[in-house]
């Protein structure tokens, strides 16, 4: 079992940057592929940005591509997501996500999931 606590989400210009952490429980963090999605009413969930616990291979989407940057810190049993020059397209509630399955670049690749944290990027 891995429990995941988001935080840093807030209101912030366009423009302007965040950075989201997701602090995991469980002894095996290191294991886990993980990853950050978002989701507005309406809408499926989406992949963001992912990190392999193996290779530490980077995915982005191609919304987050250069602007994004997701890091893990396995010694505080931390993943981050720094975003940068955010836009009002990126309003969304943000989880975290912990999987360890070979698939890792979508939400059906997860298994344990934080309770979201809000951005909201106003224009």
């Amino acid at each position: 079992q891995v429990q995941l606590v988001e935080s840093g989400g807030g209101l912030v210009q366009a423009g302007g940057s965040l950075r989201l952490s997701c602090a995991a429980s469980g002894r095996t963090f290191s294991r886990y592929n993980m990853g950050w999605f978002r989701q507005v009413p309406g809408k499926e969930r989406e992949i963001v940005a992912a990190i392999n616990w193996s290779t530490a291979n980077t995915y982005y989407a191609d919304s987050a591509k250069g602007r994004f940057t997701i890091s893990r810190d396995n010694a505080k049993n931390t993943v981050y997501l720094q975003m940068n020059n955010l836009k009002p397209e990126d309003t969304a509630v943000y989880y975290c996500a912990a999987g360890g399955r070979l698939y890792w670049y979508g939400p059906r690749g997860y298994d344990y999931w934080g309770q979201g944290t809000q951005v909201t990027v106003s224009s």
